[in-house]
């Protein structure tokens, strides 16, 4: 079975990105990294977005961007870990393509994350709060047609899990 879109989603450091380039690459489809296509169209790191005009407006931002791609086919997106938050964002991943959670255990998060400057709710978070944004997000996660827990895979065994399910329908 194919899909003329594939929406990653999960939270920050389950592997979103590069996931999403070798499993587009796999299936001879594009690529596309919402926070990349931000940062390319608005001139800013995420970080400065979040800092000068703030979360909402970043989640703005996101959601008009996926609205936009929504119309082209043969796609593999990379989404922000907090699309999920916005009913009108599954509203067109789910009218249009499948989405997969790439599920990650918070001791995995909290390697993955060591050290990260790039990500602004690690800056704007102290391990509490971040723990608790991680916990409440896995319930909208778990709405995902297809989920991978990715804790113990290379992100290239993550692609193969991830065209096995799908090819399963």
């Amino acid at each position: 079975m194919t899909y003329q879109k594939i929406y990653l989603i999960g939270f920050m450091g389950a592997g979103k990105s590069t996931v999403g380039k070798l499993l587009a690459n796999a299936l001879g489809m594009g690529f596309i990294d919402l926070d990349e296509e931000i940062i390319q169209r608005h001139q800013r790191s995420i970080n400065a977005i979040f800092r000068e005009e703030g979360e909402d407006v970043f989640r703005r931002y996101e959601s008009e961007l996926l609205k936009e791609f929504s119309v082209k086919e043969g796609l593999v997106f990379s989404t922000g870990g907090g699309i999920i938050g916005s009913e009108r964002n599954w509203q067109i991943m789910n009218s249009c393509g499948v989405v997969v959670f790439l599920a990650c255990s918070w001791p995995t998060v909290l390697a993955r994350l060591e050290g990260s400057s790039e990500r602004p709710l690690v800056n704007q978070n102290d391990l509490e709060s971040l723990k608790a944004l991680y916990e409440s997000r896995q319930e909208l996660y778990r709405r995902a047609d297809v989920q991978i827990d990715v804790d113990e895979l290379t992100p290239e065994e993550v692609v193969l899990e991830i065209k096995q399910k799908l090819a399963q329908g």
